[in-house]
């Protein structure tokens, strides 16, 4: 019976706890504020294009840029990851910054699209976008 006890004194006070502290998060886009690019591109030369954006909260965190291209336009987002358990997060807005590189290989306008925010036209969710046409030459 003491054996049994032990057990079970031994099994409760190294057991799993219930509460979960790991940090949960989802993805969210954030708004494009400004970009800053050549006024034209180099065929198969490497720009950089720079962003600013805003981040609404201290739970979110730079993740990365999303791009969808295909042979004359690109769409382009910031990603960021949003801690949604964590419970300290200040409601500050904060101005960063970020870059990417772009190697154009065809003659002729680029189109970018940088997504600048979701707004409501007719009761239909549409995405806005700041655009820029560049001119890629040799």
């Amino acid at each position: 019976m003491k054996k049994i006890l032990v057990i079970l004194l031994f099994v409760s006070l190294f057991s799993c706890s219930v509460t979960d502290d790991t940090p949960r998060s989802q993805t969210e886009f954030l708004p494009i504020e400004s970009v800053s690019m050549p006024d034209e591109f180099r065929r198969n030369h490497t720009h950089t294009i720079n962003l600013v954006y805003y981040k609404p909260s201290s739970c979110h965190v730079y993740s990365g840029i999303y791009s969808t291209a295909n042979a004359n336009e690109s769409i382009i987002a910031v990603v960021s990851q949003v801690y949604t358990n964590i419970s300290d997060c200040q409601d500050v807005i904060t101005e960063a910054e970020a870059s990417f590189n772009f190697r154009p290989t065809t003659l002729g306008t680029h189109v970018f699209k940088f997504w600048h925010s979701e707004g409501d036209v007719n009761n239909t969710s549409q995405d806005t976008y700041l655009i820029y046409e560049i001119e890629v030459v040799e």
